[in-house]
């Protein structure tokens, strides 16, 4: 149906609509109370005054909607479609998926206290997340001073004849052991909790009635104990600033903008103290007013979010969205949610104290970018310059072969585009024709499948039958790069006529001398230690040994992982599928909690106790 005849029949009902361009590729998702009034109003003449609205709408060539039962139902399903298409025209916040989180496992008898990056629903809670592995490490070593959570991976801890040096230096209460009871050791495991959401008062309120009381059980070392516990919690709590007159929990957000970026800080105010802050830096706000760049971010951040405070500050907010976000933060929180644009007082100067932080750490950014900029438009210069390429080598590819004596043999495909890692074009390959440790043959069947690929992806999209998100292989470098010297690089110059595209320029890297071999050209081209443009092709090719090196791990863990869970009764050929497909290599199964095991398609209770039993028994 063309778009203008869909247009008519758009339902006067709540949503979520995408639209397309030619390629169908969705290049934006929005929300809508009513689908009909605000997909319509796109094609009025005002919304071309937008810039970014009329940029979209020229590449707009199709629409798909789907209805909602309500708003908030809308929502939750437009953050959904951001986070899985990530459309050019939509608000992105940036590497949303590999936030670390603090979890304390509260489902089990003797908790503990780590640090992770997936978040099940497993009974356990979650405190992030954050944007700094350095920022939860400290939180973490925090943590251990203050409480004795035990530090052992076990889901339940080994009984053990003697404790560990931990419990002698009193940072275990020894739970392997029995030197504490369930109880006990759960009372320690709760007053993390409530460290962790900031209400340290009611941490201390409870350690001083446990010393009263140890203290009344003659009980003098223990309260002395509890008593230096106080002290710890206390010089903590002092060092934090008390930003609110009141006991609430707040988030207050606010942003600076950049020419090309936009940096969003959250304050994070537990109890009125301020205990951390975090920042985000958000793409694709080009001729978005601050409003509608806050209100994005709402949505995104609070998808994935823990903990929700009763109370989130911000300097703008869209007015229409104010009551749906608000519903929907109140739903997760499962409790009252007020969202406030504060105008003066102790509030407007919280979020002036957040816009004035975004500032600074805007400035710094933008600062080492120009200058990572500068320096990688200077190498690929020097590059160019030095192995006269014709082309400047906006986009350079490196290929690296890894196998142990011929077995499990990988091939990897790396892209560095504009002098930086291009991680989404980065393409795996195993092989399939050669037998044995034979690099050369192994290589020659690598840079053929690519670009024979190459060739029938650029066939079908200029015929219509393919678009380029589908493809995977059309994008051509300007420059090729392989590991290894002259033997090598004939190979890849040989099938690359083959297929065509003998015309691309390609060099190998010879490891030792760090020499750069060219195909027509008896002497290599040699480059300072400190040229950029060496920095430069060794960062490619260190990437491609990495990654090949990475898969090549994953196959044979893989097969060394099927032949073990072959073993494991009630696992059988489907089971065994989703388990690889779900934790990727054996190292992680083996660590794998019951729960974590469980939570797989396809999985039993009494088969994930089998499969995590027989891994304990395996290692012991």
């Amino acid at each position: 149906m063309p778009l203008k005849e869909k247009l008519a029949h758009l339902p006067d009902k709540p949503g979520v609509y995408l639209f397309k361009d030619q390629k169908k590729d969705i290049i934006y998702v929005g929300k809508a109370v009513s689908l009909k009034n605000r997909v319509r109003s796109y094609f009025r003449k005002d919304a071309e005054k937008l810039p970014k609205v009329a940029a979209m709408m020229k590449r707009a060539a199709d629409l798909d909607y789907m209805v909602t039962d309500s708003e908030v139902e809308a929502l939750i399903l437009e953050s959904n479609l951001i986070k899985e298409y990530r459309p050019r025209y939509n608000v992105l916040l940036r590497d949303d998926k590999s936030y670390p989180f603090i979890k304390v496992t509260l489902n089990e008898s003797f908790p503990r206290v780590f640090r992770t990056r997936r978040l099940l629903k497993d009974g356990a809670r979650y405190f992030g997340p954050y944007t700094r592995v350095g920022a939860v490490d400290e939180t973490l070593r925090l943590l251990k001073k203050l409480f004795p959570f035990r530090s052992c991976r076990q889901k339940e801890p080994v009984n053990k004849g003697r404790p560990c040096l931990n419990h002698h230096i009193k940072r275990c209460l020894g739970p392997c052991c029995g030197l504490v009871s369930e109880e006990e050791y759960r009372e320690m495991a709760d007053q993390v909790v409530l460290f962790l959401e900031g209400r340290q008062g009611e941490v201390v309120k409870h350690l001083k009635a446990r010393m009263e009381k140890a203290a009344q059980n003659l009980e003098f070392e223990k309260a002395a104990g509890i008593r230096d516990q106080i002290r710890a919690v206390e010089e903590v709590v002092e060092k934090q600033k008390v930003l609110s007159s009141g006991q609430e929990d707040q988030d207050v957000i606010a942003m600076a903008r950049g020419v090309n970026i936009v940096c969003v800080m959250v304050l994070f105010i537990r109890g009125g103290k301020l205990l951390g802050r975090d920042h985000f830096i958000l793409d694709g706000t080009e001729h978005l007013e601050r409003a509608e760049i806050i209100t994005s971010f709402l949505k995104q951040y609070y998808h994935r979010a823990e903990f929700i405070p009763r109370q989130v500050l911000v300097e703008e907010l869209l007015e229409e969205e104010v009551d749906v976000l608000s519903r929907w933060l109140s739903a997760g929180r499962k409790g009252k949610v007020y969202i406030r644009v504060p105008h003066r007082g102790e509030k407007k100067k919280l979020v002036e104290m957040a816009g004035k932080n975004a500032l600074l750490v805007l400035q710094e950014e933008e600062a080492g970018r120009l200058s990572r900029q500068d320096n990688t438009k200077k190498a690929l210069e020097e590059l160019a310059g030095t192995l006269g390429l014709e082309e400047f080598p906006e986009r350079l590819e490196c290929y690296d072969i890894s196998n142990i004596q011929g077995t499990s043999t990988v091939a990897s495909m790396v892209v560095f585009e504009d002098g930086k890692p291009a991680k989404n074009q980065y393409r795996k390959f195993k092989i399939k024709t050669v037998e044995g440790p034979d690099d050369f043959a192994s290589m020659r069947e690598v840079i053929s499948r690519r670009f024979i690929r190459a060739r029938e992806e650029l066939e079908l999209i200029n015929s219509g039958q393919l678009s380029t998100k589908e493809a995977k292989f059309y994008r051509l470098p300007q420059m090729v790069l392989i590991d290894g010297g002259k033997g090598q690089l004939s190979t890849v110059v040989s099938a690359m006529q083959e297929t065509g595209f003998d015309y691309i320029p390609v060099f190998g890297l010879a490891k030792e001398e760090e020499l750069i071999f060219a195909p027509e050209r008896s002497a290599p081209y040699f480059l300072p230690r400190d040229s950029r443009a060496l920095h430069l092709v060794q960062r490619l090719r260190d990437e491609a040994h990495r990654f090949a090196v990475t898969y090549h791990r994953q196959v044979r863990d893989k097969k060394t992982l099927r032949s073990l869970l072959d073993e494991v009764q009630g696992i059988g050929p489907k089971r065994r599928r989703e388990l690889l497909k779900a934790f990727g290599d054996i190292e992680a199964v083996k660590k794998a909690e019951i729960e974590e095991l469980a939570a797989v398609p396809g999985m039993s209770s009494a088969a994930a106790e089998a499969v995590y039993n027989f891994f304990r028994r395996e290692g012991s």
